[in-house]
């Protein structure tokens, strides 16, 4: 087991590359089940995710083999219609196989999700959009098990807009015989990268990017090769761990027009940003001041970036609240930022923050993804050292951070831990 040591008070000044989009890469990896054949996703992040969707795949009868950020993948010889507990629950994005595998092979077997530690997400809005294509779906011994001789396209409408959803059951309507309509869906850049990979691939989409897909169905799909979107929540964590140490940063190979509404708020606590093509420069000179911070579906801000500005308004001047309206109770990090002395009230599915208060490190402990993110950054303002431990959570979805961030200035290392 491994953990962070990160020793505070160090300015962060320098220039970071920003990975491929790891929801991205989990969404473009499971769309190659739809068409037998090899394909090449570029700019693939090394992560414990991307490793773990890998492996589901190769238990299917795929083979996936990534090489740096190119992974090269071959769909030709799956015969496993099974995705098993032992991979399904380390992620929840593994959920993503029963579209493809329903719609490709008329069958598949998955089991009931697991993945970050909070909150309950259900896949009630997956599977009754399949049910609407003509799918007969049954839950039996902790698996979802879907069959159909042939999908029919269908209207279906997203009671709330989901990203997982939306994804699977656009996957499945690909294959589909007729024309289908999905309201309500989601517009998050991830969804739209795979709807223009699956049109690469023949499929055909219209409405990608808004709320409304038009899908017509085609008999069969061709493997095509793509490059992965840059990841917008690693972009926008390093931005605000920036703002955070009062520092300066450029971050290289990212979308800008996907962080619009954080680059917003950024500016509103007092940084100075500045974009050119696919780099972001930011400044902060000043302490921050503080900004309200309310999440909402694509495109407001994210919930992925709730966590990390929960942590930068600790150093800011005044009070904030910070509103998660899509998950009500992802606030884990809260207690464990608590341990450094800060300030937070909860209040339902709000954090109350005084900022400005004195922090000083302490051993902590990681709960989900981005609530390890707020940790580390954190620590980076923290006087003294602060210890993360369970950080498998934090290495799902960022590459090389610590790496990353000691380009930076930062003072932080990776060591071997006995505690868990």
């Amino acid at each position: 087991m491994d953990k962070l040591i990160v020793e505070g008070g160090r300015r962060l000044k320098g220039k970071v590359k920003i990975s491929g989009a790891k929801n991205g890469s989990l969404a473009l990896i499971p769309a190659a089940i739809l068409a037998p054949g090899i394909y090449h996703l570029e700019n693939t992040p090394n992560l414990r995710d991307v490793w773990t969707m890998s492996q589901l795949m190769n238990s299917l009868g795929a083979f996936c083999e990534l090489n740096g950020d190119s992974l090269f993948l071959d769909s030709r010889e799956i015969n496993n219609f099974e995705a098993p507990y032992e991979l399904v629950k380390k992620m929840r994005a593994s959920f993503y196989v029963l579209g493809p595998l329903l719609a490709r092979f008329g069958q598949a077997s998955v089991s009931l999700p697991g993945g970050c530690a909070w909150g309950p997400r259900p896949v009630d809005l997956h599977l009754k959009g399949l049910e609407r294509l003509g799918a007969t779906v049954e839950i039996e011994h902790g698996f979802v098990k879907a069959t159909a001789k042939k999908l029919k396209g269908a209207r279906f409408n997203f009671d709330v807009s989901s990203v997982g959803a939306t994804g699977n059951i656009l996957m499945a309507a690909t294959l589909a015989e007729g024309n289908t309509l999905l309201t309500n869906a989601a517009t998050e850049p991830e969804i739209t990268a795979l709807a223009r990979f699956l049109v690469k691939m023949g499929a055909k989409i219209e409405g990608i990017g808004t709320t409304q897909l038009e899908i017509e169905g085609v008999d069969e799909l061709k493997p095509v090769d793509e490059i992965t979107i840059p990841d917008r929540i690693e972009a926008g964590t390093f931005l605000i761990a920036a703002a955070m140490t009062q520092g300066e940063i450029e971050i290289q190979n990212v979308n800008p027009y996907h962080l619009s509404s954080v680059l917003t708020k950024l500016e509103d606590t007092g940084c100075e940003i500045d974009v050119t093509g696919e780099n972001i420069y930011l400044k902060m000179d000043n302490q921050p001041e503080a900004v309200d911070f309310i999440t909402g579906v694509y495109p407001g801000l994210p919930t992925d970036l709730q966590a990390q500005w929960v942590a930068y308004m600790l150093t800011a001047k005044g009070s904030s609240r910070i509103t998660d309206t899509i998950y009500h109770d992802r606030f884990k990090h809260v207690p464990e930022l608590q341990r450094l002395g800060a300030d937070i009230q909860l209040i339902e599915n709000s954090a109350i923050i005084e900022g400005g208060k004195k922090l000083s490190g302490a051993s902590l402990m990681s709960s989900d993804l981005r609530g390890s993110a707020a940790l580390v950054l954190a620590g980076l303002v923290a006087e003294g050292k602060t210890d993360i431990l369970r950080i498998y959570h934090l290495d799902r979805g960022y590459e090389r951070i610590e790496q990353k961030f000691i380009s930076l200035g930062a003072s932080i290392k990776r060591v071997k831990t006995e505690l868990i």
